[in-house]
């Protein structure tokens, strides 16, 4: 365990990730690529990131960056995750989801779920191709993209066998997840507002807000989940971690999760933190083991 513990520290910058073949998700809609005459790129698409051949375990996973519904910081919570996964064996793959701000105003609920969803059924229909199992594809999520990296695992769409796409025949349940300062309720006291409005729009009823708060939806079904949080987070309360980690209990799911004493929120990989900075080998170390049991 202390061995593959510094391995995975000291592979934190050892490489430069550049993505090697971009999707769109919806490429039957050409015109979302036109706005007021121009093209644009920030259309629902995923970036894949190829660890080095040498390196490969067989395991990926799908990022979703934070940035409250409104914008994706793709750096800290997404190129340089790549970079860290690839590091350590794991094809990684960064997902561009729909927001309801800039040139995609306007998108809320059920877009960015349906994005997600359709990703992972995608990332699965491109393993072999890929070079890792489809039964080892695991999600993680920060922040608003922790919302919705848990709704992609809470909420699952079945395979369809006889579905004309490759993607519509795997399901979307990932096989792992990891959940890094995730926003979770969407109607408690200690709900990230903006997030919740953005998703939801400001006039969503109380039954809605309850309905997509994903510690309400975890079942039998849901997979492995670890949690990263500050206790002194003051942008997504660790409360959200607590009761998602509490509802993972009471149905028996796996779950881990570590608190750290400092880091407020958004600290992504933490690379000048020594303390923080432990969390994404403890994940490697946590994925390991989940996969290799």
């Amino acid at each position: 365990m202390k061995k593959s513990f510094i391995a995975a520290m000291l592979t934190i910058s050892t490489l430069t990730a550049t993505a090697q073949e971009r999707i769109d998700l919806y490429p039957d809609h050409p015109e979302w690529k036109i706005l007021g005459g121009k093209e644009i790129n920030d259309v629902p698409h995923i970036e894949y990131y190829a660890a080095p051949a040498s390196k490969k375990n067989g395991a990926a996973v799908l990022v979703c960056p934070g940035g409250g519904y409104t914008n994706l910081a793709l750096g800290h919570e997404g190129k340089d995750v790549a970079e860290f996964f690839n590091a350590n064996g794991f094809d990684a793959i960064v997902l561009h989801y729909r927001l309801n701000g800039g040139p995609q105003a306007g998108s809320t609920y059920p877009a960015q779920y349906n994005d997600v969803t359709l990703a992972m059924q995608i990332v699965k229909s491109k393993a072999k191709n890929w070079g890792f199992s489809p039964d080892k594809v695991g999600v993680l999520g920060f922040s608003a993209g922790g919302h919705l990296a848990s709704m992609l695992t809470t909420m699952h769409v079945a395979a369809e066998p006889n579905a004309k796409s490759a993607h519509g025949r795997f399901n979307s349940r990932p096989a792992f997840s990891i959940l890094v300062y995730p926003v979770i309720s969407l109607s408690e006291g200690f709900r990230h507002k903006g997030s919740a409005n953005n998703l939801l729009g400001a006039d969503a009823s109380k039954e809605k807000q309850d309905s997509l708060s994903t510690q309400n939806r975890i079942t039998d079904q849901t997979p492995p989940v670890m949690l990263i949080h500050a206790s002194d987070d003051k942008g997504v309360p660790v409360e959200n971690s607590l009761v998602f980690y509490k509802a993972l209990l009471q149905h028996n799911i796996p779950a881990t999760m570590h608190i750290y004493d400092h880091g407020g929120h958004g600290f992504g990989m933490a690379p000048k933190d020594p303390v923080l900075n432990t969390w994404p080998a403890l994940v490697v170390n946590w994925i390991n083991g989940m996969l290799n049991k």
